[in-house]
């Protein structure tokens, strides 16, 4: 399906490309620091959860390709930001081989990410300027996503593979690397303060930043105080 985008009248149109460059968004990712990542089945819910971080300052955010029929909730779900958040990057995550980055591509999608390498991703992804963050839990992995054209590597899980030390160590002999850590992010000071000093690119959260209870309670104000406060230790951090 090609990709809706708007035209500056407000309207809908087809261009069959992401809306943002690909150095857009890694740009932005820079700036805002902070990516939530979500999924849902309930497309409903999930305009809801845009929203609300959108609302909150957040203008990158990582849906993930996690349950049935997720290409359809994203189209619709895209479709809808284009209009109601119009700022919004929207990415997919969770991304594990070359067909499903094509389709998401078909969708608009702005940027693809992995919990792995794989090649046949790197080639369509840059074959369309499309930014794409790797998963990579060792110096050579990263080595490795620096070779396919990746700008921004994702740490992942980020706790598990050594945590902020990794982070640090690894940028005394690549200092030029953009790392995302995802897994061991909380939206809190000292965490995020951990995370930042070791020498994050960004932070992705997930479960952290919408709990179980507060999408129970349809509380999503909650999360956009939340993301409002993630924003402001980054920005201070920075």
């Amino acid at each position: 399906m090609p990709q809706v985008a708007l035209q500056d009248n407000n309207e809908l149109k087809i261009n069959g490309m992401a809306r943002f460059t690909r150095l857009e968004v890694i740009q932005k990712m820079k700036d805002t620091g902070i990516i939530p990542v979500f999924y849902n089945s309930d497309v409903e819910l999930c305009k809801k959860v845009v929203k609300a971080c959108y609302d909150g300052g957040i203008r990158v955010f990582e849906f993930t390709n996690r349950g049935d029929f997720a290409t359809l909730v994203f189209s619709e779900l895209h479709q809808w930001a284009i209009k109601e958040c119009p700022e919004m990057i929207m990415g997919v995550g969770s991304v594990v081989d070359g067909p499903t980055t094509a389709m998401y591509i078909a969708l608009g999608t702005n940027f693809i990410v992995s919990p792995l390498i794989d090649e046949e991703i790197a080639r369509i992804c840059n074959k369309r300027k499309i930014s794409w963050s790797p998963g990579c839990g060792s110096v050579t992995e990263i080595g490795r996503a620096h070779e396919l054209g990746c700008e921004v590597v994702k740490i992942f899980p980020g706790s598990a593979v050594g945590g902020p030390g990794f982070i640090s160590a690894l940028l005394g002999p690549m200092p030029y690397t953009s790392i995302m850590v995802t897994g061991g992010v909380t939206p809190d000071e000292e965490n995020l303060t951990k995370w930042f000093k070791a020498g994050a690119f960004c932070v992705g959260m997930g479960s952290q930043l919408f709990p179980k209870e507060v999408l129970a309670s349809g509380d999503l104000g909650t999360v956009t105080d939340t993301c409002r406060k993630c924003l402001s230790i980054v920005q201070k951090l920075k």
